[in-house]
C-alpha cells in the first residue's frame, strides 16, 4: 500500500453505520481471502477487484486524474496500482503470460526499489496517458489471467500472496475514498461523491478499567494478517483505563472554544510548529462560518453534527486534546487489550484512533526477503500507529491486531481519537 501511510465490494452492500458518513462503509467479507477451493478464491478475487471500480464508477474520468496533493493520488492511479502488484508479484513469474503494456512496471510501482525505478509520486497526477479506459482494460487483462491462474494454478504457491494482493487492493480503497474527498474538498464547487450521512448519535461515554500485566499482543494463528503485526509477544502494561467510545465534534467545539489551536503548553514541539507553519484552527475540512462550524464531507459541505465523532485531527492535534481534557492516547497494546475484551464501542468501523505508540518493530520482526519485504518493515521510522478502522475501510480488513501509521501531521486520513488514562 501507499505509505505517507498505511492505512486502505457491490457483491458490495453498501451500509450506513451511525456516524458515519453514508456510504462509506461497506460489507466485503473477511479479510482472509474466499474458502478452500478454487471457486472460493476466484469469487473473493471478482468482489474485491469489483469494489474498486464501482468507487471509482462514481466519478468522471476528469475526477480519477486529479492528484490534490503529494501525499494523495488519483484514482486512476489507484486502480493501476492494485493491478501492477498482482501483475508484477504473481504472473510476471509465468513466462507464458503476455504483459499488458511494459511501460507500466515504471509508471505504477508505487516504492518497490527492488523492482526498479518508478514515476516520482508527487508527479502522478501527470500521467494523463494511459487514460481511464486504458487503465479499465489492463485491469481486465489482469483480472483474466488471475481468474485462470486461481482455478489452474499451484495454491501452496500463489494463495498467500493473492491474500496479500488483496487486503493490498483493500488498503487502497479507502485510499481512494480519502484522496478523492481530499480533491473535492479544493474543488471551489465542493462537489459531493455520494448522498447525506444521517445525524450522529454519541454513545454514552464509560471509562473500561484494566489491571495490566504481562500480556501477550501481536497476530497469531493462520488468519491472513500483515507482517508487521507479528511476531506475537509479551509486554508489560500498567493499570489503565480507556474510553468506551470516540471524541465527539461537540467535545472538539469545546476544546476549539477553549483556545486549544492557541496554547502551545497543551502541544508537542513539533506540532506546535505545525499549528503555526499550516495556521491550524479546528480539524481539517472543517470552516468557521460566522460563528457556526462547517466541515468539508464526502457528500459535500455541511453543518458540524456535535454528536458525531471528530474525524480528520492528526497525531498532533489528537495528543494535545488528550491533554487538555487531563487525559492521554493509549499505548497500541492498550488498545489491543480493551478491543480484543470488547470493551471499545466504535473500534473498526467509524475512525482509525491515533495510539501513543510510534511505529516500530515488534521483537523478532523480520520482514521477507524478497520485494514484498518492503511493504511494511522499512517504514518503521517517523511514523505513529492508529488501531482499529474507519468508514471508509472495507468490512472484515481489520482486526484486533491490525497495525496502521501515519506520520503525526498526517490529517487526511478518517482519523479519530479515543482517550485514556492511568489508574
Amino acid at each position: 500500500m501507499e505509505h505517507g501511510n498505511h492505512s486502505r465490494a457491490d457483491a458490495v452492500d453498501r451500509a450506513m453505520s451511525p456516524g458515519g458518513e453514508s456510504g462509506d462503509r461497506v460489507m466485503a467479507g473477511p479479510g482472509l481471502v474466499g474458502g478452500p477451493t478454487a471457486c472460493d478464491w476466484a469469487a473473493r478475487f471478482g468482489m474485491v477487484r469489483a469494489r474498486s471500480i464501482n468507487l471509482a464508477a462514481r466519478i468522471s474520468a476528469e475526477d480519477q486524474q486529479v492528484q490534490s496533493m503529494p501525499d494523495a493520488s488519483p484514482t486512476k492511479w489507484h486502480l493501476a496500482h492494485t493491478t501492477w502488484f498482482f501483475e508484477t508479484f504473481i504472473l510476471k513469474t509465468d513466462p507464458a503470460y503476455a504483459v499488458f503494456d511494459p511501460d507500466f512496471e515504471y509508471l505504477f510501482n508505487s516504492y518497490y526499489e527492488a523492482v526498479g525505478p518508478r514515476h516520482p509520486r508527487d508527479e502522478r497526477g501527470l500521467i494523463t496517458r494511459p487514460d481511464a479506459a486504458e487503465v479499465l482494460a489492463y485491469r481486465a487483462h489482469v483480472d483474466a489471467a488471475m481468474i485462470r491462474l486461481i482455478e489452474t494454478g499451484d495454491p501452496a504457491l500463489w494463495l498467500p500472496l493473492i491474500a496479500l494482493g488483496l487486503n493490498h487492493e483493500e488498503q487502497h480503497q479507502e485510499l481512494i475514498l480519502m484522496d478523492i474527498k481530499h480533491a473535492f474538498s479544493l474543488n471551489p464547487l465542493e462537489p459531493a461523491y455520494q448522498g447525506a450521512a444521517p445525524a450522529g448519535v454519541a454513545p454514552f461515554l464509560a471509562w473500561r478499567d484494566f489491571e495490566g500485566g504481562l500480556v501477550e499482543i501481536g497476530h497469531a494463528g493462520t488468519a491472513f494478517a500483515f507482517d508487521n503485526e507479528g511476531p506475537r509477544h509479551k509486554v508489560w502494561v500498567e493499570p489503565f483505563r480507556i474510553a468506551s467510545r470516540l471524541v465527539t465534534n461537540g467535545e472538539w467545539i469545546e476544546f476549539i472554544a477553549d483556545g486549544g489551536y492557541r496554547q502551545p503548553r497543551l502541544w508537542l514541539s513539533d506540532g506546535w510548529a505545525a499549528v503555526q507553519r499550516e495556521g491550524w484552527t479546528a480539524p481539517l475540512y472543517w470552516r468557521d462560518d460566522d460563528g457556526a462550524w462547517s466541515e468539508f464531507t464526502l457528500a459535500g459541505r455541511t453543518a458540524v453534527d456535535p454528536a458525531a465523532l471528530v474525524r480528520h485531527v492528526s497525531h498532533f492535534e489528537a495528543d494535545a486534546f488528550a491533554r487538555w481534557s487531563g487525559r492521554r492516547l493509549p499505548a497500541e497494546a492498550e488498545w489491543e487489550i480493551a478491543a480484543v475484551a470488547g470493551a471499545l464501542d466504535q473500534a473498526f468501523d467509524q475512525a482509525w484512533q491515533w495510539t501513543a505508540s510510534p511505529y516500530v518493530a515488534y521483537p523478532r520482526f523480520r520482514p521477507a526477503g524478497d520485494a514484498t519485504g518492503e511493504y511494511n518493515g522499512k517504514f518503521m521510522s517517523g511514523q505513529m500507529v492508529l488501531r482499529g478502522g474507519s468508514c471508509g475501510t472495507p468490512d472484515g480488513h481489520s482486526r484486533s491486531t491490525y497495525r496502521n501509521f501515519f506520520p503525526p501531521a498526517a490529517r487526511w486520513a478518517f482519523s479519530g481519537v479515543r482517550l485514556a488514562d492511568d489508574v
